[in-house]
């Protein structure tokens, strides 16, 4: 699988689970500790991201880490 593969499947995971609990990404933004802009560039697969920001996003969305690779 090529990064930029796996950058945009984790990104239309990310946003699953965002608005499956209904929140905007300016929300979950601020929820994390995160810029808007951010959130979005990984929605759309244009920006990598680290473990800490991965651990940081799972906690903020009351999941597992392993949930945000679901339906790889």
């Amino acid at each position: 699988m090529t990064d930029s593969r796996s950058r945009r499947l984790f990104g239309k995971r990310l946003r699953e689970l965002r608005t499956k609990r209904g929140l905007s990404q300016e929300q979950l933004a601020d929820l994390a500790g995160l810029h808007r802009n951010y959130i979005g560039n990984i929605e759309r697969g244009e920006n990598g991201i680290g473990l800490d920001n991965i651990m940081l996003l799972a906690r903020t969305l009351k999941v597992k880490p392993a949930v945000l690779f679901d339906k790889w």
